[in-house]
Order: C-alpha cells, then sequence, then structure tokens
C-alpha cells in the first residue's frame, strides 16, 4: 500500500474490471476471507448520466477497498428523470437503502470522479466525522477553505443519525456539504482529516449537468442550519425507487426524489 499512479486517458471496461475482481461478488459486494473487517462500510454514490467516470471508479476502487480489508457494498444512487440534480438527496436515500440490506455501521458518500492518489488514506470509519479528499488536483493539492467538506466523507451510523443525515432541500449545485460541516459542528463534533498528502486525489474532469446549475438558494439555506437540522434530513426524507438492479460490481437503485418547491 502506498502511493498511487492514477490515469483517466485509457478506456476501461465493466468486464476487465469484473475479471480483475473475481472476489467482488453480485452486486458489488465484498467480504474478506482471512479476517473479521472492523467495519461494514456501505459506500454511496449520487448518480446520473455519468457511465464513463463509474468504469474509472469501479476500476480503481474495488482493488482499494479490498486491499484495506473492507467489508463493503457499493451503492450507485442514480436520480431518474431530468429534473433539478439533489445530491444531498440522494446520499440520504442511499444510506436509508443501503440499512435495508445489511447492517452496515460505516457510510462512505462519494462523488464518482474523485480517486485517491495514496491506498493508506483509509476509508472507513473514525471517532468523527472524516473528510477523506482534503487535496484535490483541481485545487492545487490544497483545502480550498477551511469548512471545505466536499467530495467524499465517511460517517458512522450513529455519527450520521446524530445530524439528522444531509438537508434534502439543496437542489442544484453547492451548499449542501457545506451545511453539512455546519450540522456535524452545532452537534458537537469536529471534522478530522488525513494530512495534505495522504488525502491527495485526482478528479475525472467533465462539464457540469445542466441540470445541476448553482443553487441560489445555497447561501439562504446555509445561514439557517441551526434551525432546519432538525426537521430537515433523515426525519423528512421522501422519495420512490422505481427500480433496484444488481449488477456484477454495484448495485444500482433508480429513485424518483421529486422536484424543488416552485
Amino acid at each position: 500500500m502506498g502511493p498511487l499512479k492514477i490515469e483517466f486517458n485509457q478506456p476501461v471496461t465493466l468486464e476487465e474490471v469484473k475479471d480483475q475482481n473475481p472476489n467482488v461478488n453480485f452486486g458489488g459486494r465484498f467480504t474478506p476471507n482471512d479476517c473479521i473487517a472492523l467495519q461494514k462500510v456501505a459506500v454511496i454514490i449520487p448518480f446520473r448520466n455519468r457511465d464513463e467516470h463509474l468504469k474509472y471508479y469501479l476500476y480503481y476502487m474495488h482493488p482499494i477497498f479490498q486491499r484495506q480489508q473492507l467489508d463493503y457494498g457499493i451503492y450507485v444512487i442514480n436520480q431518474d428523470g431530468e429534473g433539478t440534480f439533489n445530491r444531498a438527496k440522494l446520499l440520504n436515500v442511499g444510506y436509508m437503502e443501503a440499512l435495508k440490506e445489511y447492517d452496515y455501521n460505516c457510510f462512505v458518500f462519494s462523488d464518482v470522479d474523485l480517486i485517491p492518489l495514496d491506498d493508506r488514506n483509509l476509508y472507513r470509519c473514525f471517532n468523527q466525522p472524516r473528510h477523506l479528499t482534503v487535496a484535490m488536483d483541481k485545487f492545487g493539492f490544497r483545502l480550498p477553505y477551511t469548512q471545505f467538506f466536499g467530495g467524499a466523507a465517511s460517517f458512522s451510523k450513529e455519527q450520521y443519525d446524530k445530524i439528522n443525515g444531509f438537508p434534502n432541500q439543496y437542489w442544484g449545485w453547492g451548499g449542501e456539504d457545506d451545511d453539512i460541516y455546519n450540522r456535524v459542528t452545532i452537534r458537537g463534533m469536529e471534522i478530522s482529516r488525513p494530512d495534505g498528502l495522504l488525502g491527495r486525489c485526482r478528479m475525472i474532469r467533465h462539464d457540469r449537468d445542466d441540470k445541476n446549475a448553482d443553487n441560489p438558494e445555497r447561501f439562504n439555506r446555509l445561514a439557517r442550519t441551526r434551525q432546519t437540522i432538525d426537521s430537515d434530513g433523515l426525519n423528512s426524507l421522501t422519495y420512490t425507487v422505481i427500480r433496484t438492479e444488481k449488477f456484477n460490481l454495484y448495485t444500482k437503485i433508480t429513485v424518483d426524489v421529486g422536484s424543488p418547491p416552485r
């Protein structure tokens, strides 16, 4: 384990990834054979129209998770339709749906386009909520601001329940990660991070989805986290599962998350 060479210039196929990961079970589940994993980890990926990125994620992350000896499953939470994207709500859906399948006690919430550059950056849970992608190449391998909590993060079940999950009312791009940072501090917890070298990661460059435009309400909502934490989150989550599909390398759950209030 150590530094990794991560490249996105060579195409990969799901068949290739499956052949290289014969111990991954149907639905994207893996349990170590030679030890009892300390944690049961659900990897939750918010998703829409990013199939090429998903191939790279599975190609790199399945081997990393296995080297880290995780008991894990990968859940791709696909937003149905072409309406405004709601990343935060998809993460809440993934949390709820994963728990229906297995007694997970750790949850990694990750964008599909971020790959760590060192597999000693452990994708598991810690005593405090963990920000895993602290030094992205797009930001010059620096934390862009102290409260930044974007990309990938891990929460134990207890920690996630304590903050009432992600807020459901962030439609479009931006704000939900900062809201989570606020929720963590409001509940008396702190963000833990690997050091800036261990926490380096690469992003797959792409154009933003035109249905994921800047959220004009994000700053107003951020100012009200203390008022909304108890009413907007896991306890107010509504959605409809359209279909659940089990593939060799992951479970894909397509959901209707509704639309922004008018």
